[in-house]
C-alpha cells in the first residue's frame, strides 16, 4: 500500500471538497506510485513521502480545476507534472500540453502520458520561449514558476487572443502585480482553498489588455 489509511482518507475527502468525483482517487494513487518510483532515482520533487504529496501536490494542483477554461491548456515549467497530470486525469478528453526543458522531467512526463493513456497531452522538451504553435491555447498555467512578468515573458505568446494565464502563487503577489507589463492586466486574484494544506495559496488570472 503506497498511502497510509489516513492519507487515502484525506485524498477521498479532498476530492469531495473540491467537487471532483471519488473515482479519480484510483488514477491519482497510480500517479503517486509512478512519481514516487521515479523520484527515488531522478529526484523530481523535494517532497519525498507519498503521504505528504496528497495535499502538497495532488490537492494543491486540483484546486486549480475550477479555474481552467476552454478546450486547450498549456502548462509551462511543468516539472513533475504538477498541476498538469492531476488536471489531465480529472479531464482526460481535454488537451493539456506540458513544457519542460529538463530532460529527466520531460521523460517522466512522457511516461505518465503513456502510462495513463492521455492521448490529448503532448510534452515539449524545451524552454517555453522556444515553443511555437499555430493556434494559441485557451489557458496557460504556471505553478511555482518565477514572477508574473517572467511567466508572461516566457509563455505569453502561447496564449490565444482572449485567453488567460492562471498563475499559482503562495502569498498575495502585490509587488509582482505592480511590475506587470502594460500589455497584460489582472482580471482577478483569489485565495485558493486547498484541503489539508495550512498555507497561503492564490491564483492570479491574467488577460491581455484590449
Amino acid at each position: 500500500m503506497l498511502l497510509s489509511p489516513q492519507a487515502k482518507q484525506d485524498l477521498d475527502q479532498g476530492l469531495q471538497e473540491l467537487g471532483l468525483p471519488a473515482q479519480l482517487a484510483e488514477p491519482l494513487h497510480g500517479f503517486l506510485a509512478l512519481l514516487a518510483r521515479w523520484n527515488s532515482t531522478y529526484n523530481l520533487t523535494a517532497v519525498r513521502h507519498p503521504d505528504d504529496m496528497v495535499a502538497l501536490h495532488l490537492l494543491d494542483s486540483l484546486s486549480l480545476h475550477a479555474w481552467t477554461r476552454g478546450k486547450t491548456q498549456v502548462d509551462i515549467g511543468a516539472g513533475a507534472g504538477l498541476p498538469a497530470i492531476p488536471l489531465a486525469l480529472a479531464e482526460p478528453d481535454r488537451q493539456i500540453d506540458m513544457v519542460e526543458p529538463v530532460g529527466k522531467k520531460a521523460r517522466f512526463l512522457r511516461e505518465a502520458v503513456r502510462h495513463f493513456k492521455l492521448a490529448n497531452c503532448h510534452v515539449f522538451d524545451r524552454r517555453a520561449e522556444d515553443v511555437h504553435v499555430s493556434t494559441g491555447y485557451d489557458c496557460l498555467t504556471a505553478r511555482a514558476l518565477g514572477s508574473l512578468a517572467q511567466i508572461i515573458a516566457w509563455g505569453g505568446h502561447l496564449v490565444r487572443e482572449g485567453g488567460q494565464i492562471l498563475a499559482m502563487k503562495g502569498q498575495f503577489p502585490g509587488h509582482e502585480i505592480d511590475a506587470l507589463p502594460s500589455a497584460w492586466q489582472v482580471k482577478k486574484v483569489e485565495a485558493l482553498r486547498v484541503p489539508f494544506l495550512d498555507a497561503e495559496r492564490h491564483v492570479v488570472v491574467l488577460e491581455r489588455r484590449l
